[in-house]
């Protein structure tokens, strides 16, 4: 059963429409407007405040952490340094990836993991022979995105500190003020959405105050709380993936086609085959010797006038729903050609204004510029539309790292 998360006496007031979905066994707020598209334009215009604290999250410490993150990601951990982020994935000893998070370095023997699925047991195995403590803290630390072209004012609106020198991927201590409260957090200066922001780790107990402090400190900057509908258009735009949509995980695979190493879904810059051994080392290596895979993560654009084609045979005007489709669509060659793999997440771009998606290809289409077709069925009639590749991401505002 579903339970409210640190924030939900702040959030269920708001969610009127009782929109929620289940995420990891806590409540999450799909959208709190009448539409997602208002908390859309808060990220992209303003700021907006988004509850991800049903995130895995586990404390690595002790005199051998270095040792066990470096034996299980992908990237040179002896290179991060304290008051660092590391996005990585981690695979399994085939080179497939079981998920992608975040890795932050709080001392030199202390870090803090995040993942989208449980890793602990993972962690633990691998610990084995190391002196190494990992704690699992997912429900004694809540956490909050803070997100949007405002959030760096909002967040020393609610200090009354800079940090304009907390660079992309970097984090440190800090301390929210609201009326008599002094709240402890720590600052990571990254996000899902591809926008300047922020993500703020909270002890569970003064969650409601952060809150409260945040949300004081945004009402001149429009601030609003995002729901998931929101942040899924934010992350397709961003061109940043979705275990379990975009990728399967190596430990809920079913077949082999449903194995992805990190080349094959756009995460082969973070692999370090230079690095001491790793879990999956040897088969990235002979992957990336052989070429690499037959398939790889793209992006596409769809041809708007297609799609409109294909609505005004059935005598219907245009539509595409403004949430991301994340069911599996087939992808084409050009001119009834056969099929080449699928769309994984598919949606529109209101400030692109234009139907993106990510695709999962072969390697021989993997080129911008390529011309590919996709799937789209209109009242039970299949039909397909132009699609182009085109480098990823889709939207890269350079305030993300300013």
């Amino acid at each position: 059963m579903s339970v409210g998360t640190a924030f939900h006496p702040r959030t269920a007031p708001l969610n009127r429409k009782m929109q929620w979905r289940e995420w990891s066994g806590y409540f999450a707020s799909s959208v709190y407007a009448d539409a997602h598209d208002i908390e859309y334009n808060a990220i992209r215009q303003a700021a907006a405040l988004i509850d991800v604290s049903p995130l895995y999250k586990y404390r690595v410490s002790g005199p051998d952490a270095q040792r066990l993150v470096d034996r299980v990601i992908t990237r040179d951990a002896t290179r991060l340094k304290v008051g660092q982020v590391y996005y990585t994935p981690w695979c399994d000893e085939h080179g497939k990836v079981i998920d992608d998070g975040t890795v932050h370095r709080l001392t030199e023997t202390e870090y803090r993991w995040t993942a989208a699925d449980p890793q602990y047991r993972w962690l633990t195995m691998n610990a084995r022979g190391l002196d190494v403590h990992v704690e699992d803290e997912t429900e004694r630390v809540a956490a909050l995105a803070l997100q949007g072209p405002f959030s760096r004012a909002v967040l020393e609106a609610a200090t009354g500190e800079s940090f304009a020198d907390l660079r992309y991927f970097r984090r440190r201590g800090a301390t929210l003020k609201f009326d008599r409260h002094r709240i402890h957090v720590d600052v990571s200066r990254t996000g899902y959405t591809g926008d300047l922001g922020y993500e703020v780790w909270i002890p569970a107990e003064r969650a409601v105050d952060a809150w409260d402090a945040l949300i004081h400190a945004g009402a001149d900057y429009g601030i609003r709380p995002a729901g998931m509908l929101a942040l899924d258009v934010v992350r397709l735009e961003a061109g940043l993936i979705l275990l379990e949509v975009d990728y399967t995980s190596a430990r809920h695979a079913l077949n082999p086609e449903q194995n992805y190493s990190p080349y094959e879904i756009g995460l082969g810059k973070l692999v370090e085959l230079e690095k001491a051994d790793f879990v999956g080392k040897l088969a990235l290596a002979r992957e990336a010797a052989s070429g690499g895979p037959e398939r790889r993560l793209v992006g596409v654009k769809l041809d708007w006038y297609d799609i409109e084609g294909l609505y005004s045979q059935q005598d219907l005007p245009p539509a595409i729903s403004p949430s991301v489709d994340r069911s599996p669509a087939p992808v084409f060659r050009p001119r009834g050609g056969d099929q080449i793999g699928k769309v994984t997440s598919l949606g529109w771009s209101p400030i692109l204004k234009q139907a993106i998606g990510l695709a999962s290809v072969s390697s021989t289409c993997e080129a911008p510029g390529t011309r590919l077709q996709v799937e789209w069925t209109v009242e039970g009639h299949r039909g397909r539309v132009e699609a182009t590749v085109v480098a990823l991401p889709f939207l890269d505002l350079t305030r993300k790292r300013a």
